[in-house]
């Protein structure tokens, strides 16, 4: 199936449905890579930067994977966009509350699993949301998703990828929200010190105390 040039009005959402259905099609099977951002551009008649945001889109749903320094490849072509469209209907605050009980029992499982690798990517994502900044969403999402990766629970990952859409929504709005309080990087330290001392308590305290703040304020600002 060829890809159709955009059109003018909602490209990043037009380029995510063109993407989605060459991946639902099999037209880029589970495992290749996906062409350029560059030719993906010229095929779809649009800016690198509305491919790049509208891949990205695709990552967070799970149905591509980047890989650093090898380009984005094909991880599913499950569709799960009608059960997301759905989950956009639940609150920052709900969200936020689910939140906790996913990513609480997966800093557990975290703290009693992680390897010398998770230690790694842990601190790595640490370090990148040191210097991104304590209101950017990709990487407090990047850093999350690592302490759920280093549970080494195969249907626990794929369950928060697949929440982690709307979480990243969240995060993104809530985040450049100038009533919100800024990402508690000291917090996250503490996480990551707890999953590095095999200590699951600790690590299920760790995130409870980090994710309260937000839940406090959302709260106080009226948010379901």
């Amino acid at each position: 199936m060829a890809l159709q040039t955009a059109g003018r009005q909602s490209l990043v959402d037009t380029v995510v449905d063109q993407l989605r259905t060459q991946l639902t099609s099999g037209a880029w099977p589970v495992g290749d890579r996906i062409p350029t951002e560059h030719t993906l551009a010229e095929q779809l008649g649009v800016g690198r930067n509305t491919v790049r945001e509208a891949v990205r889109v695709l990552v967070h749903a799970g149905l591509l994977e980047s890989r650093q320094g090898n380009g984005t490849f094909v991880r599913s072509a499950a569709d799960p966009s009608a059960v997301l469209r759905g989950m956009r209907h639940a609150g920052a605050l709900e969200v936020t509350e689910v939140r906790v009980a996913l990513e609480a029992e997966a800093a557990r499982l975290a703290a009693e699993r992680r390897d010398t690798h998770d230690l790694l990517r842990l601190r790595a994502a640490l370090a990148t949301l040191h210097e991104e900044g304590d209101r950017d969403a990709d990487a407090d999402m990047a850093f999350h998703l690592a302490v759920v990766e280093a549970t080494h629970n195969t249907a626990f990952i794929e369950v928060y990828r697949f929440f982690s859409v709307r979480v990243h929504e969240v995060l993104v709005h809530a985040l450049g929200d100038r009533d919100m309080p800024p990402v508690d990087i000291a917090e996250h330290e503490a996480l990551v010190d707890a999953v590095e001392a095999g200590d699951p308590a600790a690590a299920d305290a760790a995130v409870r105390t980090l994710l309260k703040v937000p839940i406090d304020a959302l709260r106080q600002l009226g948010a379901r």
